[in-house]
């Protein structure tokens, strides 16, 4: 199938690894420009160079999305370069771990930071450019926010955000016919989940417990998988499909434990 996204300029935070590298990558293989923006230099440039090799254009910019002054200075980079934007994926985050009985004020709003206050900004400086070409928004959100996980509420409270945001986004911007939709991740391996699930005692252990309650083929999603949905709900062939929070989890969410048992 044709996504129609040949040379579309899709920005992609946290685009250098894990879910938001595989974005990137089936991106340029649908003939697209990915823009990877991310806060380590190094990475962003191995996986540009990566695509360069393959014939695939690309772009990167450096941006620490914590500090919110910086995703304006990154849009500015963005159409200095191809002067539209045709879709942002809000991607960018990490489970940090900061709970209730164990958090503080700081650790919290630092969080928040890191994983939803970027996402409205990006969306706000985008917002002029996505109305001029009547682009889309995707935005990547986890199972926590419906499961729960413990000891992690500010990175729960972001993706109930991320979630609420994308329902409220796709009314607000109806008459500019931009859509906004999210894609929810349950298990998916990158190594953010490499390095979390090495952190613990007994990881092996624990990676096969995770396997074993993912109903379908228990396995984790792949990076693609959640990619080939983002780039589906980016492109004119969902062109009636907004404020949709779309579960690509194997049914870790949705259908009942005792089928995967």
């Amino acid at each position: 199938m044709d996504l129609q996204l040949k040379d579309k300029i899709v920005v992609v935070t946290g685009g250098a690894k894990g879910i938001g590298a595989g974005i990137v990558r089936q991106l340029a293989n649908e003939g697209a420009i990915p823009v990877i923006v991310g806060r380590n230099e190094e990475d962003n440039s191995r996986l540009l160079n990566d695509l360069a090799a393959q014939g695939q254009e690309a772009f990167q910019v450096l941006a620490e999305l914590t500090d919110p002054k910086q995703a304006g200075a990154t849009v500015s980079q963005i159409i200095e370069k191809f002067g539209r934007i045709d879709g942002l994926v809000n991607n960018a985050g990490v489970n940090d771990g900061v709970g209730l009985e164990n958090g503080s004020y700081d650790a919290f709003v630092s969080s928040l930071h890191k994983n939803v206050i970027h996402y409205y900004m990006m969306a706000q400086e985008c917002l002029p450019w996505l109305k001029k070409s009547g682009g889309a928004i995707v935005n990547i959100g986890s199972k926590v926010a419906e499961t729960g996980q413990g000891g992690t509420s500010a990175y729960a409270a972001s993706n109930g955000a991320r979630n609420a945001l994308t329902r409220e986004w796709a009314v607000e911007l109806l008459p500019y016919s931009i859509r906004v939709n999210a894609v929810i991740v349950a298990e998916c391996y990158t190594p953010l989940y490499e390095t979390w699930i090495n952190s613990l005692p007994n990881p092996e252990e624990k990676l096969a417990a995770t396997l074993a309650k993912i109903p379908l083929e228990n396995r984790m999603t792949t990076a693609e998988e959640i990619a080939n949905a983002v780039l589906f709900l980016l492109s004119p062939k969902s062109s009636h499909t907004t404020g949709q929070l779309v579960y690509v989890d194997g049914g870790y969410v949705h259908l009942d434990r005792s089928v995967s048992a």
